[in-house]
C-alpha cells in the first residue's frame, strides 16, 4: 500500500486554520458524518448483517478510498515508520475496539441513545489529556462536568428506555458505548502527542486498514460470511465507510494538528442531535424520557464544562 507524506503547512493553510469559520465547518462535516454514521450501522444491521461484520466492512471501505484517493498523488515520501506506529496504535485504539463496541452497542439501542453516551468523548478526552499531554491539564469544572455527564450515562443505562421498539439491552448497550467512549479519548490524545510528524491520511489509512482487517478476522471467526448482502445494506456499509469513518477521520486528526485536543472534541455537542434526528427519521426511533433525562444531564456537562474552559481562556487572553 502506497500512501504519500503531507507536504508542509503552506500560509494558505495557516490562514485556513486561523480563521474561526473555517474551524466550524470543519466541526460540522466531521459531526454530521459521525452523527448519520449509527443510523447507517442500525440500518445495515436491520439488514440481517452483524455488529463485526459492518464495523469490518466499514473500515475496508475507508481503507479502500484512502488508498485510491492517495494514488492520485505524485509529491511527498512513501508511507514511513511513524505512520506505521501511530497507524497502528490507532487502529487498535480508534478502530477494532470503539468500532466492535459501538456496534454492539447499537444493537441494544437506539442510535440517539450510544450518540448522547459519546457526547462524554469531550470530558473524557481533557481526563486522559491531563495525564498525557503536558500543557492541557484538568481543571475542577471538567471534574464537575464529567460527574454531571456520568450521572447522565447512569440515567440512560438504569431508565430502562433503549429508544427503539424492541426494548433493547440499556445497561449492555451503555456499557459498551461508555467503552467506546474511552478508547476514542485515549486515541485523539496519542495522535495528539505526535501531532505534526506524521501524515494524516496516510495514518488514517493504516488505522482503518489494520483496524478493518482485525474486525474482518473476528467477524470471520464469529459471524461467519454472510450468505447474502440486499443493497441497502451494502449502502448502508458503504456510507458509513465513507461518511462515517474516512471523512470525518481525516478532517479530525487533521483538526486537532492545529487546534487543542478539548477545542476539537465540541462536535460531542452536535453529533448526538444528527444521531437523535436522523433515527427518528430514518429508523421510527423513540425519544423516551429516560433518554431526554440522561441526555440533558450528559450534554449539561459538556457545555457547563466548556462555557469555565471559554471564560477562562478569554481571562488569560486578557492578562
Amino acid at each position: 500500500m502506497i500512501l504519500r507524506q503531507r507536504q508542509p503547512a503552506t500560509s494558505y493553510a495557516a490562514r485556513f486554520f486561523s480563521s474561526n469559520y473555517a474551524i466550524w465547518a470543519l466541526l460540522l462535516v466531521i459531526s454530521f458524518g459521525w452523527g448519520t454514521s449509527p443510523v447507517g450501522i442500525r440500518v445495515a444491521l436491520r439488514e440481517g448483517l452483524g455488529p463485526l461484520t459492518v464495523a469490518s466492512g466499514s473500515s475496508l471501505v475507508g481503507a479502500v478510498a484512502i488508498v485510491v484517493l492517495t494514488g492520485g498523488l505524485h509529491t511527498g515520501k512513501l508511507l514511513g515508520p511513524i505512520e506505521w506506529r501511530v497507524g497502528g496504535a490507532l487502529a487498535i485504539l480508534a478502530i477494532l475496539l470503539p468500532y466492535h463496541a459501538r456496534n454492539l452497542a447499537l444493537a441494544n439501542a437506539s442510535a440517539g441513545f450510544v450518540a448522547l453516551v459519546s457526547a462524554l468523548i469531550p470530558l473524557c478526552t481533557a481526563a486522559v489529556a491531563h495525564f498525557m499531554l503536558s500543557n492541557e491539564r484538568l481543571k475542577a469544572p471538567v471534574l464537575f462536568g464529567l460527574t454531571l455527564g456520568l450521572g447522565g450515562v447512569a440515567v440512560l443505562l438504569l431508565g430502562g428506555d433503549s429508544g427503539i421498539a424492541g426494548g433493547g439491552n440499556p445497561p449492555l448497550a451503555g456499557v459498551l458505548a461508555l467503552g467506546s467512549v474511552v478508547s476514542v479519548a485515549f486515541a485523539a490524545v496519542y495522535a495528539k502527542r505526535y501531532a505534526g510528524r506524521y501524515s494524516v491520511l496516510a495514518v488514517t489509512g493504516v488505522q482503518l486498514a489494520l483496524g478493518g482487517a482485525g474486525l474482518l478476522l473476528l467477524a470471520v471467526v464469529f459471524e461467519g460470511i454472510p450468505d447474502t448482502l440486499s443493497s441497502i445494506g451494502g449502502m448502508s456499509v458503504a456510507y458509513v465507510g465513507l461518511m462515517g469513518n474516512l471523512v470525518p477521520l481525516a478532517l479530525y486528526f487533521l483538526l486537532i494538528r492545529h487546534v487543542t485536543v478539548t477545542y476539537s472534541a465540541i462536535t460531542a455537542y452536535i453529533v448526538p442531535f444528527v444521531a437523535v434526528v436522523g433515527g427518528v427519521l430514518v429508523l421510527d426511533e423513540q425519544i423516551q424520557p429516560g433518554i431526554v433525562v440522561g441526555g440533558v444531564l450528559v450534554l449539561l456537562g459538556v457545555v457547563v464544562t466548556d462555557l469555565v474552559r471559554i471564560r477562562d481562556s478569554r481571562r488569560e487572553a486578557a492578562s
